[in-house]
């Protein structure tokens, strides 16, 4: 039975490598290669060296992007999983209607990005509206909006995981602890943070990189103003690419630096927490 399936597995695994390449590995070198040239269509890419990366990073508004952005993950990544580890303790203690609210917290994570922006867009504005402000007139109120929506976003779907790592530490474990005098603190501290440190692996991944992609959120909800203030990373390469005729090539710089930023920042955080990871 092995050799047989031996014999049959790159034919299965084929038509996955070849979609995989397709759509991801050779757009991706293509993408690299386009960053040193000037372009507008991938047939016509002229080689620039590294004018792009140069252009990119003394652009004012991709390096108030990059600053903004990186603001908004550390409060955003913070208090999604705080909230969301605080909801998830909350609900594994056994209090009636548990099932009801795990699905009332996890459905925002069903909505759309664009439609949660205008939703939340038109509620903040209104109530902005009896102080004769909006989020377009002061880049903090569009800073605050975003990390409101973000937080009622994925509150829910991360305190799943939390349920999922909290239901997985054995009930023998804290019967042990409460008979030697544990508080509910100590056991916190001592059993509970430690024994999730998996699902906390995963929940800081999952939260740092949605914090660095967020498009869609951002363009709905305030569109990067007031005068490009609240423009994240994503938003200002979009812009740049598709709204600025000949900075292709300096857009592609951007995509290329911004996958490195991510990839640096979300490889370190799961080296970083695995350490701390203790097996159950």
């Amino acid at each position: 039975m092995d050799k047989n399936l031996k014999k049959y597995f790159p034919i299965f695994v084929l038509p996955t490598l070849l979609a995989f390449f397709i759509a991801f590995v050779i757009p991706f070198i293509m993408g690299v290669y386009l960053s040193f040239c000037d372009f507008t269509t991938v047939t016509n890419a002229k080689w620039v060296g590294i004018d792009n990366y140069i252009k990119a990073f003394t652009n004012k508004e991709f390096l108030n992007a990059l600053w903004f952005t990186i603001r908004f993950a550390v409060v955003a990544v913070i208090s999604v999983n705080v909230f969301g580890f605080l909801l998830a303790l909350l609900l594994t203690r056994g209090i009636r209607g548990t099932n009801v609210f795990r699905t009332v917290f996890f459905m925002p994570n069903l909505i759309g990005g664009i439609v949660l922006g205008y939703i939340w867009q038109s509620m903040i504005n209104g109530v902005l509206a009896k102080y004769q402000v909006t989020m377009l007139m002061d880049a903090k109120y569009g800073f605050w909006g975003l990390v409101i929506l973000m937080n009622w976003q994925l509150i829910g779907y991360i305190m799943i995981i939390y349920i999922a790592g909290l239901q997985n530490i054995s009930p023998d474990l804290m019967e042990a602890a409460k008979i030697d005098g544990a508080t509910s603190w100590q056991a916190l501290i001592k059993i509970k943070i430690p024994m999730v440190m998996p699902s906390i692996t995963i929940c800081l991944f999952l939260t740092i990189a949605n914090s660095f992609k967020m498009f869609d959120q951002n363009l709905a909800l305030t569109a990067g103003g007031p005068s490009n203030k609240t423009t994240m990373m994503a938003l200002d390469i979009y812009n740049t690419f598709y709204g600025k005729v000949g900075f292709e090539g300096v857009g592609q710089a951007k995509a290329v630096v911004f996958f490195v930023i991510v990839a640096i920042i979300g490889i370190s955080q799961v080296v970083l927490s695995r350490k701390k990871e203790v097996e159950s």
